[in-house]
């Protein structure tokens, strides 16, 4: 400090022209002969002969690598990936016959593209539900010791067909009047009992619990639940296959596992023994059904006995199913041996085919005596009874249908024909076969539907189906127009509000994919009057959104929406408030990912403010922060996407509107006062030189906007940010009276500032950002004039009171940088010319053209800020905190460096002090003091 008495500050004079010349980057010439990027380069490698002493003279030996080309080089020389492998594919031997018919296999093989069981099972046991009671048998088991103590072979086979025999001889319990859910639970526990008996080596008592839970599929007494039965026991199935397949093949895996794609040969004959011992338990079995689905289960392991087991099992299989009765438990049983057909062996498609149309064999016993009583019994209409089919029959016809060809299909239509156009067959496969085969025979299914007998299954189902496929294929294009005629007058007829959208929702995407907005709107019209009365939409929101979903996907143009007369009406129907939220939500996503141009449309503006303001209105104090900000985000979306070109006024008008509008989300107020300050900035750009006291009173108005809007922010940085900006923008449009109050009202919200904020949840120290802003706005002073009726650098003098009394974190130097930081502005302040300006704008170098008074009040600002660090350098010195001391010194040092005259003598002891002081101990990096030095080659010396 002693250094400075009496002497003033002088800063050190500037040439920004040259100073900028002398910082461009050399120009170097280029042989472009001997360049290139894509050239391969040489590597030279130099190494000291070993045992070299230091300073002794060595020779060197040097080596050139090069490096492996680029793969465009290689490319070029015939030598990619692609070349390569035709290459290798040309030099291999020709295909083996068994090679050839593996390779056939494996394309035979279920793909990505099969839909598994997996995925149908939750749905089936959603749908098919029931509140009758239903019974179950548990098995109460015996124990009658191990098997293993018998040594004859046949006193071992008596042994067991006894304790078959025992579960025929009151080994179970029955358990009536179960809910659907205790029926669930007695179901888990049984197979969690297998899994039991399993794992202790009790392997008939787990047969035993298979073949009782395979008895209760053949109880329909409880028909509805038939097909969730179904699912549940097939579980239980799957578990016991699974270990017995383990089983078998872990007996194979000494000396070493069997490959995935082992063959009969290699299975010891230990494991086969095994396997046929189960085969021949299975076959002990005496009721058609158990012993049916426990060998399906058992499938796979045929492959460990003969090279055709499975081929030469699956049509025997599918000839007992012919021995089941009832039509409904033969067609689950068929699906079940389909479904582990195509696990095991899905190439044996003709084995599949003969499953289904054994299947249609079977359709004339639906309407026979003993199905109809039994229905009439269980008070079940046919409909409701049809659908118990649906589950099965369609996985049937999905495994048939997989990759087959287009011929099937037609072969199929014919048996449908044959059949009276069988409704539920017809349904199964407009399922099941690809869509593109549907859609060209659009008509043809359309007249097979009409044929059909609507009394035991509706044809709306049947449309229903149709319009799946042809949401994802196309019909030929002269077809279009009869087929959705066609399809709507049977769709407008249905009764039922559900059924009704159920059908109508389907047919949406169809209609927008091939017709235009006069046609979409039709079938609006038609929704709204079928849901409308007794509010049956509430019912159906679901669909409804899938409806609005399905127009967004293939309607991007809104002018073209929003023409449509009755697409608003429908919104209306959307009176749930989080439902009407959602769908505004999907109509603004599609909006801003799909709106390429700026729109001024009314129609647009209206419908779209109207359902941004939906939007809006749905925030709450429970609203979440991530909620809020996604809502934001698509409302500033919709803001930005907003233009009224030259008509200024008008775009200020919606901004004004909007404001009103959106006043709870802080996000989109941020954006409309950008906004706001952009188009101040577009009307001077356009307007200039015309009208310029029109465009200085809109100037005006936006800078009013924005002063009135900004106190509304809850965030401080937000509006300390924005009265910057908005101070800048009014000064660029030469308001300086309005640029004042910004600037003035940034320094008088500085006091509010918080020493620590919320970011993401978590508080975090302000100080940082705090010092950013003020850098900032430090750094545009420089062109702000001075008030004349404010006093000389007033606005730097009331930011130094703000930061000299704001209350700053302990132990910070955050006041002291903010002094260091204004050293550089006051030193360019003092120059004759400004580093930078504002095209009409009269800074300070004008005001006061290099006034002795001017640079006299800088000189002595720069003394005051310049003891306040050496002040409090002092106090760190005594505090031992030397680490901040030496990092302080060296600031204030490269600042004395870059700004002060230091041809000075007290100036430049000075320096030379600070520089001592910050590498007194050692805290300051040596590379960067030394490049800071060089930069001053010339404006005085400092000795070092």
């Amino acid at each position: 400090r002693r250094h400075m008495t009496g002497e003033k500050w002088h800063s050190r004079a500037r040439r920004y022209e040259s100073e900028l010349q002398s910082c461009g980057l050399e120009v170097a010439p280029v042989e472009f002969s001997d360049y290139h990027p894509l050239k391969s380069i040489t590597v030279t490698d130099s190494k000291s002969r070993r045992g070299a002493r230091k300073g002794s003279t060595s020779s060197s030996s040097s080596s050139s690598s090069s490096v492996a080309p680029d793969p465009l080089s290689s490319m070029l020389d015939g030598t990619d990936p692609l070349s390569m492998f035709a290459a290798a594919s040309a030099s291999e031997s020709p295909l083996t016959l068994s090679q050839s018919r593996k390779r056939r296999e494996k394309e035979d093989e279920v793909g990505v593209d099969f839909e598994p069981w997996s995925s149908k099972r939750g749905e089936i046991l959603a749908r098919f539900t029931t509140t009758e009671k239903l019974s179950i048998n548990l098995f109460m088991g015996s124990e009658k010791g191990n098997l293993a103590s018998s040594s004859a072979v046949s006193e071992k086979v008596r042994t067991r067909l006894e304790e078959l025999d025992d579960l025929e001889e009151g080994s179970q319990r029955e358990l009536l009047n179960l809910s659907q859910q205790d029926y669930v639970n007695r179901i888990e526990e049984l197979n969690q009992s297998l899994k039991e008996a399993w794992a202790s080596d009790q392997k008939v008592k787990a047969l035993k619990i298979v073949i009782q839970c395979s008895k209760l599929l053949s109880d329909t007494a409880v028909i509805q639940f038939y097909p969730s039965k179904f699912v549940l026991i097939t579980d239980i199935l799957d578990t016991f296959g699974r270990l017995v397949y383990e089983r078998i093949w872990s007996m194979c895996s000494d000396p070493r596992p069997l490959p995935d794609s082992f063959t009969a040969d290699e299975v010891n004959d230990t494991a086969k023994e095994t396997c046929l011992n189960w085969f021949f338990k299975i076959a002990s079995i005496r009721e058609l059904i158990p012993r049916l689905y426990v060998e399906v289960a058992l499938l796979k392991c045929n492959r460990f006995l003969t090279k055709c087991g499975i081929q030469e099992t699956v049509p025997r299989l599918t000839a007992m199913i012919r021995g089941i009765g009832d039509p409904l438990v033969a067609v689950y049983a068929r699906a079940y041996l389909c479904r582990i057909g195509m696990e095991v062996a899905p190439h044996l498609k003709d084995s599949l085919n003969k499953n289904f149309f054994d299947l249609l064999g079977t359709f004339r016993q639906i309407h026979g005596d003993s199905v109809q009583n039994q229905l009439v019994l269980q008070r079940v209409e046919i409909p409701v009874y049809l659908t118990l089919y649906s589950p099965a029959i369609h996985w049937i016809l999905q495994c048939v249908s997989y990759r087959a060809p287009e011929a099937l299909l037609t072969e199929m239509m014919e048996r449908c024909k044959k059949l009276g156009n069988n409704a539920l067959l017809l349904n199964s496969v407009m399922w099941a076969f690809r869509a593109e085969f549907i859609a060209t025979r659009a008509t043809d299914f359309i007249g097979m539907i009409k044929d059909c007998d609507e009394a035991g299954f509706p044809k709306h189902l049947l449309f229903g189906s149709l319009g799946r496929s042809l949401a994802c294929a196309d019909p030929p294009e002269a077809e279009r127009l009869p087929i959705l005629n066609e399809a709507w007058k049977v769709i407008t007829k249905v009764r039922s509000p559900q059924d009704y959208i159920n059908c109508a929702e389907i047919w949406v995407e169809f209609t927008c994919r091939h017709f235009t907005k006069r046609e979409v709107n039709t079938v609006l019209s038609d929704i709204i009057k079928h849901m409308t009365p007794d509010r049956a939409f509430e019912d159906a929101y679901p669909q409804l959104q899938s409806v609005i979903r399905k127009i967004l996907t293939y309607f991007h143009d809104f002018s073209v929406l929003f023409s449509m007369e009755r697409f608003l009406p429908f919104m209306d129907m959307f009176q749930k408030d989080s439902v009407r939220v959602g769908v505004c939500l999907s109509i603004m996503d599609v909006f801003i990912k799909h709106q390429q141009e700026p729109t001024r449309d009314p129609v647009i503006l209206n419908a779209l403010l109207h359902v941004c303001k939906t939007m809006h209105d749905s925030v709450n104090a429970l609203t979440l922060e991530d909620e809020k900000r996604s809502l934001a985000l698509l409302i500033n979306g919709f803001i930005r996407m907003v233009s009224f070109g030259r008509d200024f006024e008008q775009q200020l008008s919606f901004c004004v509107e909007a404001r009103a509008t959106f006043c709870n989300l802080e996000p989109v107020l941020v954006q409309l006062i950008h906004t706001v300050n952009q188009l101040a900035m577009e009307t001077r750009r356009v307007m200039r030189g015309s009208h310029s006291r029109k465009t200085a009173a809109f100037v005006r108005a936006c800078a009013a906007y924005s002063f009135i809007t900004i106190p509304s922010l809850t965030s401080i940085f937000s509006r300390l940010n924005l009265y910057l900006l908005s101070g800048q923008v009014a000064l660029a449009n030469q308001c300086l009276s309005q640029a004042d109050a910004f600037l003035k009202a940034a320094v008088s919200v500085l006091p509010e500032v918080p020493r620590s904020i919320s970011i993401e949840g978590k508080l975090r120290s302000s100080e940082g950002f705090l010092l950013d802003f003020i850098n900032n706005f430090l750094s545009a002073l420089l062109v702000v004039p001075d008030h004349p009726e404010a006093g000389v650098l007033f606005l730097v003098r009331g930011l130094l009171n703000m930061v000299q009394d704001y209350t700053w974190e302990d132990n910070s130097d955050a006041k002291v940088h903010v002094y260091i930081s204004a050293l550089p502005l006051l030193a360019a302040m003092s120059q004759e010319s400004y580093l930078y300006s504002i095209p009409k704008v009269d800074s300070n170098e004008t005001l006061y053209g290099g006034d002795p008074k001017f640079l006299a009040e800088i000189n002595k600002l720069c003394e005051t800020l310049i003891g306040q660090v050496l002040d409090h350098l002092k106090t760190l010195g005594r505090d031992e905190s030397v680490h901040r001391q030496g990092s302080l010194a060296f600031s204030l040092f490269g600042c004395l460096l870059a700004h002060g005259d230091l041809r000075n003598n007290k100036l430049n002891q000075l320096a030379v002090n600070l520089w001592n002081l910050s590498h007194k101990q050692g805290y300051c990096n040596t590379r960067t003091s030394v490049s800071k030095t060089q930069q001053r080659k010339h404006g005085g010396v400092v000795h070092l």
